[in-house]
Order: C-alpha cells, then sequence, then structure tokens
C-alpha cells in the first residue's frame, strides 16, 4: 500500500489518499474539503476512487465528503455511530467555523471496533478510540506498519477534549491500550501536522509518554 498526504481545509488537516499499488484502486481517509485538490492527486496518481474512510465526525475531516461522495457515486465508511450527533451538526459547524455549507449525513456503514475496511486488494483494520470525540476510529494497516489516527494523537500532543462529549481519561485510554500496543516501529499520520511513531511518542509525548 501506498499513501499521499494532502492537506486541506484552512485548518490543513491531513486528508490521506491510500493507494493499492497492484490494482490502482484507492481510497481517500477524512476529505474535509478541497475536493477538487483531492482529486486532482487522484488524476496524478492514475489511480480509481473506491471508497472515502472517516475518522471522526468533525468538519475539517467531514467537509467534502458528500459532495465527493454523490460526484463519484462513493460509499461513505465510519466513523463509529457515537459520532452520529456531530455529522448531523455539520450545517452549524460550517457556520461556526466559517466553511463552506455542509449539510448532516449519515455514512453507509458505522463502523465498531473489531471491523475491517477495504478497497482494491488492501484491508485495515478498525479500532474505536473515543475521547477526542466518542465515535472516533483509527485505520491501521499491519503490513505497512502504518495508521491513521485523526485527531487522537498528534507529533508531540494529543487531541482535543473540551468539544461537546470529548473526555481526556478516555482520550489517554485509547491511545495507552489501544494505539502503543500496535508496535513502536508503527508509523502515524495525524490529522494535522507532521507524522511520527508511536514509539517516539511513547518516549517523549509530554501528556502520554511513559514518564507521565
Amino acid at each position: 500500500m501506498d499513501f499521499k498526504i494532502i492537506p486541506v481545509t484552512k485548518f490543513h488537516q491531513n486528508c490521506t489518499l491510500l493507494i493499492c499499488k497492484k490494482t490502482k484502486k484507492a481510497a481517500v481517509v477524512d476529505p474535509g474539503g478541497d475536493i477538487e485538490n483531492i482529486l486532482a492527486k487522484v488524476k496524478e496518481y492514475e489511480v480509481t476512487l473506491e471508497k472515502i474512510f472517516l475518522t471522526h465526525g468533525h468538519i475539517d475531516h467531514v467537509g467534502g465528503a458528500q459532495a465527493l461522495a454523490d460526484q463519484l457515486s462513493l460509499p461513505i465508511e465510519g466513523p463509529h455511530i457515537e459520532d452520529k450527533a456531530w455529522l448531523q451538526m455539520l450545517s452549524t459547524q460550517s457556520e461556526m467555523f466559517s466553511f463552506p455549507p455542509a449539510q448532516g449525513f449519515n455514512p453507509d456503514r458505522w463502523l465498531v471496533q473489531g471491523d475491517q475496511i477495504s478497497f482494491g486488494e488492501i484491508a485495515l483494520e478498525v479500532y474505536h478510540c473515543p475521547g477526542h470525540t466518542p465515535g472516533h476510529v483509527v485505520f491501521f494497516h499491519p503490513q505497512s506498519k502504518l495508521a491513521l489516527v485523526g485527531d487522537v494523537l498528534f507529533k508531540g500532543s494529543i487531541g482535543r477534549t473540551d468539544f461537546p462529549r470529548g473526555n481526556y481519561e478516555d482520550l489517554v485510554r485509547s491511545i495507552r491500550e489501544k494505539l502503543f500496543p500496535l508496535g513502536d516501529e508503527v508509523q502515524f499520520v495525524p490529522g494535522h501536522g507532521p507524522m511520527s511513531t508511536f514509539g517516539l511518542e511513547r518516549e517523549t509525548n509530554p501528556f502520554v509518554g511513559k514518564n507521565i
């Protein structure tokens, strides 16, 4: 599997294009907006989009999902149903954060802990990691040792928990009990900012590192 990070929206959210190198099929994770930029990358890499995957319901991660799905007749998978309220509040979120208008929607498939998502010949594991939002999920590709963690974990930081139904204790538990056990060598794409590894964060992260 190959991947390309595509920063979108004024929040510079890391939308990620996942590519099955064998079939040239692709999936996009968290198309928060700027779908013309996403489609330009799809064309550049000469792949065919099959699915849209969502980590959680905040507008910078999902604001362009329904428009992209409608344009290309793509299914949307994720997040967990506990984020349904966030998805239904998209019009309010768009006004609050001065984003282009977006309407609430439900995905074609809600995800739960232990599910798999797939495209081409690639399968990824689903981990329910609440805390930033109650229905946040993380996607993990064991063969590539790559995780897409949305706003759960960042290089040197963790996700905010001051939004409605955020929970600091749940977030820390998600990171320590579900993500770190996947292995120190695992690289992760966060929702914002540079990539890191679980090992580096376990050693140095001031919120969830080993000295905390």
